[in-house]
């Protein structure tokens, strides 16, 4: 699976959980997996994620006009914006994309390499 696709997955996962927003986890801390020190768990990642994507797109913020009214459309833009985050801008801490650190690409993207992947998979899925 491309990781073009995989995105768009998440996009769909995203509007999924969306709907079911009733039936969402509680907010206790819980381990999923591996033995994280207690000490060391925090929620001050998922904080600063959630206020990147807050800053970058204002379709979180309901007193805009970019307020996404269609579930669809917030996730779409969110699936942009994770694509443009760990494909295309450099984290300052990683010196590099989270994508290259990670090992997925080897090479950094620019916008036209996110539309170049949009667009082969609306032409595999017009069919």
């Amino acid at each position: 699976m491309a990781v073009g696709e995989r995105y768009l997955r998440i996009s769909a996962d995203i509007s999924v959980l969306w709907r079911k927003r009733d039936n969402l986890p509680s907010d206790r801390k819980e381990r999923i997996e591996g033995n994280p020190d207690p000490k060391h768990v925090s929620t001050s990642y998922a904080e600063r994620s959630n206020l990147t994507i807050r800053m970058h797109t204002r379709r979180f913020t309901r007193l805009t006009n970019a307020f996404s009214k269609k579930v669809e459309n917030h996730a779409h833009a969110v699936a942009l914006h994770m694509m443009y985050s760990n494909f295309v801008r450099i984290h300052s801490a990683l010196r590099t994309t989270p994508a290259m650190a990670a090992g997925v690409t080897k090479r950094l993207w620019d916008i036209s390499d996110i539309v170049d992947v949009l667009e082969a998979w609306e032409a595999r899925h017009a069919q």
